[in-house]
């Protein structure tokens, strides 16, 4: 079995993998994702006991066990482009030996679990709500650089996606995923939808301040699409990427996004941070009973 060299699989000299800084003993199976680091110790401070706490740049870590469920909760940073770090080198710290550089033949399974802030792009989904990305269109370039056998549902959904934008013109070509999710309880009354994943919060989310946005009515155009009885329900940066490299590599995924911003009323959340603290204590309740 070929090696994987050092250029490829890049190492710190304490055998931790290059970007999170961590081990694989330090990283659990269900892993909650969130891009402020400073969000990190929001969550973890309701576990039982933590086990672990690792930081290196914008990546923090923390593992430990809430009812008896082992957890990490992984900041990523902001961007499809931080995503590609994080979600290779997490599968890569449990399917990868790191001692050999060798892929391992049993392939593990981690459960993903996004917990975002995000913009809504329906007049009644109102700032505190919460959104579950049933499915997602990539406006950024990242899954282009990856092979990936697209399922006939998501062939499909770019189908539909680019009928019905044929009478505009789009800035990028967009890719479309759908996630396998983990099995968490998540009640039927949250809100599913069609997340769109953006590269950037101003121009690419139709924001003007003094730089002008390309196509300034997209969202607006977007708001009547639908595919499979769902709208475009948020946008956001990251949900996109996860949902794809997930499926490249085997893993399941879902995003849990409490909505700051009502974009077509122009609207913003009172208190950012009780949304927040709300999203993650349903979310942990869900997660783990």
């Amino acid at each position: 079995m070929n090696q994987l060299a050092p250029s490829e699989l890049v190492l710190n000299p304490d055998g931790s993998i290059y970007h999170l800084g961590v081990t694989p003993p330090q990283i659990a199976h269900t892993i909650i994702t969130v891009g402020d680091p400073a969000r990190v110790p929001m969550v973890s401070k309701h576990f039982d006991t933590i086990q672990h706490q690792i930081s290196k740049r914008e990546f923090v870590t923390h593992t430990g066990f809430l009812n008896n469920k082992r957890i990490s909760v992984v900041s990523t940073g902001i961007g499809p482009d931080n995503i590609d770090i994080v979600l290779n080198e997490l599968d890569a710290l449990v399917n990868i030996n790191l001692q050999t550089r060798q892929i391992k033949e049993n392939k593990t399974e981690l459960c993903i679990i996004r917990l975002g802030t995000s913009g809504s792009m329906q007049p009644d989904i109102e700032p505190g709500d919460i959104v579950a990305s049933r499915f997602a269109i990539g406006m950024d370039n990242l899954l282009y650089y990856y092979k990936r056998d697209i399922t006939d549902q998501e062939a499909a959904f770019e189908s539909t996606y680019y009928d019905y934008c044929s009478s505009i013109h789009l800035p990028v070509k967009s890719y479309f995923t759908i996630p396998e999710w983990p099995d968490i309880n998540l009640p039927d009354d949250v809100k599913r939808g069609i997340t769109l994943t953006c590269p950037g919060f101003y121009g690419p989310q139709s924001r003007t301040l003094r730089a002008n946005a390309a196509s300034p009515h997209l969202l607006d155009f977007l708001i009547n699409f639908e595919f499979d009885g769902l709208k475009i329900t948020n946008l956001e940066m990251e949900s996109a990427a996860i949902f794809g490299l997930s499926n490249i590599l085997g893993h399941r995924a879902i995003s849990l996004n409490t909505i700051l911003a009502n974009r077509i009323k122009g609207t913003f959340v009172n208190d950012y941070r009780a949304s927040v603290e709300n999203l993650i204590t349903k979310a942990l309740q869900w997660i783990a009973g």
